[in-house]
């Protein structure tokens, strides 16, 4: 039996894998198949948080003795959601729209161990503000970053240099996951980062 508890991420997200792989975590991945709420009555981090708590409980009933992460990324204009774009014609209007203003990146995480009766649930928020493009710009991107499986329309690691003229806050929050709060609340469940063999 293992010293400590193993560590799940409920998420189908490669770039969530890839930040907890590039921070020495090591973990299982079991993506949550529960669909995503939008509730205008919550606010942006407490939709967040409620999304990321519901993927974290529904992997958790099937792994009770792990630690969970969940985790819910949405990008906001303000009070709007910007999902992700499902045409062309919809990924251009979000980066016209998005071009020469701020808007935020809020990702709810869930970190769950259900049989020990343990949860910790937070929000974290970056400002990101782009650059003014003009359509060549926004088509140029367009033509290299697929736009379609990203809220916004955009991936900031992808050629974000760009379109963002200036990032306030956690740039790993913007990719997916908030690792400096992640890393935090994973110690206080007693999971580490694994620095050697």
């Amino acid at each position: 039996m293992p010293a400590h508890p193993s560590l799940i991420l409920a998420s189908a997200s490669p770039r969530r894998a890839e930040l907890l792989r590039h921070a020495g975590y090591e973990f299982g991945i079991v993506p949550a198949s529960v669909p995503e709420l939008a509730w205008d009555q919550l606010s942006p981090a407490e939709l967040c948080q409620l999304n990321a708590h519901r993927k974290a409980r529904a992997v958790a009933k099937h792994h009770p003795d792990a630690i969970v992460l969940g985790a819910d990324t949405l990008v906001f204009l303000g009070r709007e959601i910007l999902g992700k774009p499902a045409s062309w014609e919809q990924a251009v209007n979000m980066l016209q729209r998005l071009s020469g203003r701020t808007h935020q990146v809020i990702t709810g995480v869930s970190v769950l161990h259900l049989r020990a009766h343990q949860e910790a649930v937070f929000a974290v928020s970056t400002d990101v503000r782009f650059r003014r493009l003009d359509d060549q710009q926004i088509e140029r991107y367009l033509k290299v970053v697929n736009p379609f499986d990203k809220a916004g329309g955009y991936a900031i690691q992808e050629h974000g240099e760009w379109i963002v003229e200036e990032l306030c806050g956690s740039l790993t929050n913007v990719v997916g996951l908030p690792l400096e709060r992640v890393e935090i609340e994973l110690a206080r469940f007693g999971l580490m980062p694994q620095t050697g063999p």
